[in-house]
């Protein structure tokens, strides 16, 4: 199982990116899709989950400004992310749930400029 991220790069404050994350190899069930990050130097912190029925959950500090969603037959997570900020500079991972185990991306990098 491989899931590939990608949609990092270097925004000023106050703009917007989109990560996608691609699930591939034999996973089956998923159950649910999440974001996380992991600035430098801190713990890796969950930033949103969306599930298999669709119901999307946030962490306050990016409430109101990401937007996770999913297409599930292609097995594949979103993270609109909106009003950057020089906060949300982090290297973010994709996170899969499934009945086949649980497995994580190879991250990319978000770099927010003030």
């Amino acid at each position: 199982v491989q899931l590939q991220a990608s949609g990092g790069g270097l925004v000023q404050a106050g703009g917007s990116l989109r990560l996608s994350c691609a699930a591939s190899g034999s996973i089956f069930g998923i159950n649910s899709m999440a974001w996380y990050r992991q600035a430098p130097g801190k713990q890796r912190e969950w930033v949103a989950t969306v599930t298999n029925s669709g119901s999307s959950i946030y962490a306050d500090s990016v409430k109101g400004r990401f937007t996770i969603s999913r297409d599930s037959p292609k097995n594949t997570v979103y993270l609109q992310m909106s009003s950057l900020k020089p906060e949300d500079t982090a290297v973010y991972y994709c996170a899969v749930a499934s009945s086949t185990g649980n497995y994580w991306g190879q991250g990319t990098q978000v770099t927010v400029s003030s």
